[in-house]
């Protein structure tokens, strides 16, 4: 948990001196490591199916490819646990992960770069797929940073560590939005002209970007391990615990799978957006408890450790409802799974909407991935300096309202038409107030995280914070085929309501130190 007040405040010479400090600089560069994939499962890729002739309700669906960040607290235990062979030993348990989860994100936008989407539906699957690789590694590299950060250095050293974080977190957003853009613009594909082979360099340049986080993972050192294991497990349990892991994913995909064509049959006779909704939710929480009920089952039967499988998944969870019950630790679950979705729902569909509007890659990089990107960083100091003078939960909730009406300028842009100044005025309202509200947000999440596993709930809480927004979001395409851009845009402000009553009974259930 974070700390409400440092021992001894840092003066204004110490706090400059900090930032020079090698583990807050460190945290730049993984920063920006961290920032590349995100933008090349969503927009850019968006913009490049949309050029490529996929129609407008595949290319949001494509954003499930990005649901490896909602369940990356699945494996967030396993990385805390088990040693890579060989590359422990060289680089230690948490370079040795960050090296692996970078060497696959590197293959993952390889691969989507070597396929062509214009070219039917059987190279769609195949981009799917290395999308959803990208998904599964970037959300890994994200974990272990997670964790590097909180063990690479003292307390003091934390908020900057964040900060050079979220600005590299930033510049990599910045490279892979309207770097990607331009890149591509520049090498002569357009809307009325596409060029695959200019979306084909585009990500192999961004591959090579994220020869930054490699060279940064192997240069820096190790952090030094604060807490040990409560148990020692032998080489086998780990690999008996991988296994289960592996059956359990295994039995989600099976089922996921062998029911698609029946809940695609349900979906074309009812032929509604919020219906068919609800049945893809249905049947991915289908194939969820499948597989947990797969990896039960073996745990049960003695295929893995029951002590290291309850300490490496169950402990975590007991551990939240313990200390907050299970009113208000089921209350707080659904102010964190809720929080954001005024800002990720309409973020899937937000390049398709500029480009239906008739703007160019060009305006679109300068608006939203350039200009914007330094909006919600300007939103982000905001809100920082509104939470630490007003308090945590009235920045909160300051911060829902804005997300949710914000949404409303869109319904203008959507009026107008291609409109430069519209444009802008709703990048910077969306931007400032995404940005005040994830300051705030960030800090209530820390303030109920444990020390004892810090780590995973982290892990736990950042996955819930995105998983049911990115499945509506999936959803979007479909959503403005039925009810226009405006309608839509109006749908994500009213469902931002339910949230202050959240923030405000969360209030009203916590004493959260300010």
């Amino acid at each position: 948990m974070i700390e409400s007040s440092p021992a001894k405040p840092l003066s204004w010479a110490e706090a400059l001196q900090a930032f020079l400090h090698p583990r807050v600089i460190t945290m730049l560069f993984l920063g920006f490591s961290a920032g590349i994939p995100i933008l090349l499962i969503f927009s850019s890729l968006s913009l490049w199916l949309g050029e490529a002739g996929v129609e407008r309700k595949a290319v949001t669906f494509f954003s499930w490819a990005a649901l490896g960040y909602s369940f990356k607290f699945v494996w967030a235990p396993l990385i805390d646990k088990l040693p890579l062979p060989f590359l422990t030993a060289w680089l230690g348990k948490r370079r040795a992960w960050l090296l692996v989860a970078q060497a696959l994100i590197i293959l993952a936008i390889v691969l989507m770069g070597n396929i062509d989407p214009s070219l039917g539906q059987d190279h769609l699957v195949l981009m799917a797929w290395a999308a959803v690789l990208l998904g599964f590694s970037s959300a890994t590299q994200d974990v272990v940073i997670d964790a590097y950060r909180i063990e690479a250095a003292e307390t003091r050293l934390q908020a900057m560590m964040s900060s050079t974080y979220i600005a590299g977190y930033r510049l990599g957003m910045i490279v892979a939005g309207a770097g990607a853009l331009f890149l591509a613009s520049w090498l002569g594909s357009e809307k009325e002209h596409y060029v695959y082979t200019a979306w084909q360099w585009t990500y192999w340049a961004m591959a090579a970007t994220m020869l930054v986080g490699v060279v940064t993972t192997l240069v820096i050192p190790e952090p030094a391990q604060k807490q040990a294991d409560r148990y020692h497990y032998a080489a086998l349990d780990y690999l008996r615990l991988v296994l289960v892991f592996a059956a359990g994913v295994a039995g989600f995909v099976l089922i996921f799978a062998y029911t698609k064509g029946m809940f695609g049959v349900w979906q074309e006779r009812f032929d509604d957006a919020f219906v068919g909704f609800g049945l893809e939710a249905l049947h991915l929480l289908s194939g969820l408890a499948l597989g947990l009920l797969v990896g039960w089952v073996l745990v049960r039967l003695g295929a893995a450790n029951k002590v290291m499988a309850r300490d490496t998944w169950i402990a975590p969870i007991a551990d939240f409802f313990r200390r907050y019950g299970v009113r208000t630790a089921l209350l707080l679950l659904a102010l964190i799974g809720l929080y954001r979705i005024t800002d990720i729902v309409p973020g899937v569909i937000s390049n398709v909407f500029y480009q239906d509007l008739g703007f160019s890659k060009p305006e679109i990089a300068t608006a939203v991935k350039t200009f914007g990107v330094v909006v919600s960083i300007a939103g982000g100091f905001l809100g920082g300096l509104f939470a630490t003078r007003y308090g945590v939960m009235r920045t909160l909730m300051l911060g829902a309202i804005l997300t949710a009406f914000t949404n409303l300028v869109f319904v203008w842009l959507a009026y107008v038409g291609h409109d430069v100044m519209v444009m802008y005025t709703a990048v910077t309202a969306d931007n400032l107030a995404a940005g005040f509200a994830s300051a705030a947000f960030v800090a209530f999440l820390s303030s109920l995280t444990s020390v004892s596993f810090t780590a995973v709930q982290y892990a736990i809480f950042s996955s819930l914070m995105t998983l049911l927004p990115k499945t509506i979001g999936g959803y979007s395409g479909t959503i403005v085929d039925n009810i226009g851009y405006p309608g839509f845009f109006t749908f994500t402000t009213l469902i931002g309501i339910p949230v202050l009553w959240l923030v405000w009974a969360a209030g009203k259930h916590l004493k959260v130190e300010q």
